[in-house]
């Protein structure tokens, strides 16, 4: 695996770890520590602000886990790849999107741009 791949298998446990104490490890595993999360819905900084986003997606979310979709690609200490939140009850997924990311030197994420392809209506 890539450190591209080992990037985006941490911030997917990142955002799939429900609770408090497992996503604040996971959040530290996979960011640096004045790592940073914009999308169009928010824009963080540090551990705190990133693992409150994710908990905020969980409690919007309930039953639904988040998973690469696709291949991760990766080049110069920056990658991408896709993502679907999916349904764990019937495996529909009304949220898609795209991140890019960049690594710092230890292979954690410095910063991550979201974008949001396919929301709910």
């Amino acid at each position: 695996m890539t450190q591209y791949e080992n990037a985006a298998t941490r911030y997917i446990e990142a955002w799939n770890s429900a609770d408090p104490d497992e996503r604040a490890k996971a959040v530290a595993a996979a960011w640096t520590e004045d790592g940073s999360y914009t999308d169009p819905l928010a824009e963080v900084a540090g551990h705190e602000g990133i693992a409150a986003v994710i908990a905020g997606a969980q409690e919007q979310f309930p039953g639904f886990e988040f998973r690469l979709a696709g291949a991760v690609d990766g080049h110069h200490g920056v990658a991408r790849f896709g993502w679907e939140l999916v349904s764990v009850v019937d495996g529909s997924a009304p949220v898609a999107g795209f991140d890019v990311v960049t690594l710092a030197e230890d292979g954690r994420i410095r910063t991550v741009s979201g974008f949001l392809d396919r929301v709910p209506g």
